[in-house]
């Protein structure tokens, strides 16, 4: 089946959606023991959240980038994720997508989320031909996700490690095995309208 040049692949349920993100241990460690962020997690600071575990391998490299050593598999709430999506704002200017620079500049400004499109990657890291969706917080939408929109937070940095060293291996069969089963998410075009070039 083929990939849509801009879609949503997670692991999801009926309710919750998965996202990945990467943190020195630090704050990891603790969000995983308390299932919460910890008071020294910035909420003014855009918190960028990934439901391509690929492509949080590639921006933490595997886990090993200076504070990204502790990789979280952050399960929160679909209507959390959908709220997020609905109030977001593409994070560049597309012609024919919005009105004028001027009207995506105010637009940008004020929204509490801001989409990417990135190309996703394979198991050695490289781009493939289609872009999968980052998803960045801010306001309000960091406050819903830090206080509301948690259902659990896993420590997936083994889980890292062992598809990382299958792959340097050569043994990608076995580490596409582990890899969490994504599948296209079921968002509306109500909710990806306003996101898709």
């Amino acid at each position: 089946m083929e990939e849509p040049h801009r879609g949503i692949r997670a692991l999801h349920t009926a309710s919750t959606i998965t996202v990945y993100q990467a943190y020195a241990p630090e704050i990891g460690v603790t969000a995983v023991r308390d299932s919460r962020f910890p008071s020294t997690w910035l909420r003014d600071r855009m918190t960028w959240i990934k439901p391509s575990f690929l492509w949080m391998m590639y921006r933490s490299n595997w886990g090993t980038s200076a504070g990204q050593e502790t990789v979280l598999a952050v399960e929160i709430t679909r209507a959390g994720f959908d709220w997020a999506l609905r109030h977001a704002c593409l994070s560049s200017y597309v012609r024919g997508l919005h009105p004028d620079r001027g009207t995506w500049q105010r637009e940008l400004k004020r929204a509490p989320a801001r989409v990417q499109w990135d190309p996703e990657r394979d198991l050695h890291l490289r781009p493939l031909p289609y872009r999968s969706l980052q998803l960045g917080l801010s306001g309000e939408a960091s406050s819903r996700y830090a206080d509301d929109w948690i259902v659990s937070i896993s420590d997936v940095t083994p889980l890292t490690n062992e598809i990382h060293a299958l792959v340097r291996d050569g043994e990608l069969d076995s580490a596409t095995r582990l890899l969490p089963q994504e599948q296209g998410y079921p968002a509306g075009e109500e909710l990806l309208a306003h996101l898709r070039p």
